[in-house]
């Protein structure tokens, strides 16, 4: 584990995160203050609670809607081997 200390949302939080991964939080940390300045800066909320809590919204949302597009290719993919089977089946039994 390596010690860093990321800034969101002009305040600095100290972690314990396993080697590697640093990039990856600092960079969601980079998203997390754009979107914190883009929230600031376009509609009247001043709190930083209610800036975060936003900001929290807007990332779950764009969750969902990838678990949805993942769910949706899996589900495909599934369609797509089972075609597939079917016809390896008829040419074998042929």
């Amino acid at each position: 584990m390596q010690k860093i200390k990321l800034s969101i949302a002009d305040r600095v939080y100290p972690l314990s995160v396993p080697e590697g991964e640093e990039a990856i939080l600092r960079e969601a940390a980079k998203s997390l203050n754009v979107m914190v300045d883009h929230f600031e800066k376009n509609y009247a909320v001043k709190d930083k609670q209610d800036v975060l809590a936003m900001c929290a919204l807007q990332v779950a949302v764009q969750s969902s809607k990838e678990a949805d597009a993942n769910t949706t290719s899996q589900s495909d993919v599934h369609k797509k081997i089972v075609l597939l089977s079917r016809y390896l089946t008829k040419q074998f039994a042929s």
